[in-house]
């Protein structure tokens, strides 16, 4: 009896590994390779960089979507689908990356340096957008403030729609990638545009 015990245990753990084997990891997206079209901007202020702030459903690697023939109200996330990193943390590494390849410089905040002008990035919304169950966009949407010290110099709106190759999850990575770039070459075309001094 004991030994059919032991038969059986073996069996159902050979048969959980086995099902636990078959799960699927969930397929994380990016916004690729940086666009190699040269940034054509005014000459671009050193500048510190908070995080990205976002609100609560947005701070996740979750990729959202809304229903809005249905409801658009109401946020979804795709069952089988992640981003790599957050929204917020995929823009502000892009958002660096598009401003040294325009010849410009980021300053972490950790460096302490109180001189330079901090840029603090608000994301007010990041998600496709389903007008029809064969149709979507992605809405990239954001408030960008730069600061001299406690002084507010300039504060904007940024948004940008860009329409879905396929109205899926691998759809809306490939628009948001260029929604993104799209804001981001806006935000950097209203930063070369500030006059910029030294923070007191």
């Amino acid at each position: 009896m004991h030994n059919i015990m032991k038969t059986f245990a073996a069996i159902a753990i050979i048969f959980l590994a086995g099902c636990a084997s078959k799960i699927t990891p969930p397929t994380q997206y990016d916004f690729g390779p940086l666009p190699s079209t040269a940034i054509t901007t005014k000459v671009l202020p050193a500048i510190s960089l908070a995080d990205v702030d976002s609100p609560a459903w947005l701070d996740n690697t979750m990729m959202m979507y809304r229903l809005a023939y249905a409801n658009d109200l109401q946020p979804h996330p795709y069952a089988t689908t992640r981003w790599s990193m957050t929204p917020g943390q995929l823009f502000s590494q892009r958002l660096k990356a598009r401003i040294g390849q325009a010849g410009g410089a980021v300053v972490a905040l950790s460096d302490g340096a109180l001189n330079i002008p901090l840029l603090r990035i608000d994301m007010d919304d990041f998600s496709q957008s389903f007008d029809s169950a064969s149709h979507s966009v992605a809405q990239v949407s954001l408030r960008a403030s730069l600061f001299n010290g406690r002084n507010l110099v300039a504060q904007k709106t940024f948004s940008r729609q860009e329409p879905t190759p396929t109205a899926d999850a691998e759809g809306g990575a490939r628009a948001f990638a260029i929604a993104n770039d799209a804001v981001i070459t806006d935000v950097l075309d209203w930063l070369s545009s500030l006059p910029v001094s030294k923070a007191k």
